[in-house]
């Protein structure tokens, strides 16, 4: 049984998409993942999803033109009408980025790149 009806990745780097995609598939959470290399553009297409639709977004900080937390401010504007599950995904190993996500409420938490099926596991 999937536990999202979709997962979204957003991240600039297409390897780490990749490693990122089959990981998830083999742990079965959702039958949909979509990749986006841009920020604008996975917002664009979130803002497009079923309000009711269970979807996780795994998010890099570090991207060019819209960053993580550049991110995280514009799905302010429209988090009120979804239940989205988000985690920070960073190879940053900074403690204030780590602490720089509880000041989104939305946000569920923070992993270090590479994900794994363990910290995954923790957080969700």
């Amino acid at each position: 049984m999937y536990s999202f009806d979709l997962i979204v990745l957003v991240d600039d780097d297409p390897i780490n998409n990749l490693i990122n995609k089959r990981l998830i598939k083999k742990l079965v959470l959702s039958p949909n993942i979509k990749e986006f290399l841009e920020a604008e553009e996975a917002l664009k297409y979130i803002q497009t999803l079923n309000h009711l639709s269970k979807v996780l977004i795994l998010v890099d900080i570090n991207m060019p033109v819209m960053n993580g937390w550049d991110f995280l401010k514009e799905y302010a504007h429209f988090e009120s009408f979804r239940e989205d599950t988000i985690i920070m995904l960073s190879s940053s190993i900074d403690f204030q980025d780590r602490q720089k996500t509880k000041e989104f409420p939305y946000v569920d938490g923070f992993i270090e790149k590479p994900l794994t099926f363990e910290k995954l596991k923790k957080i969700l």
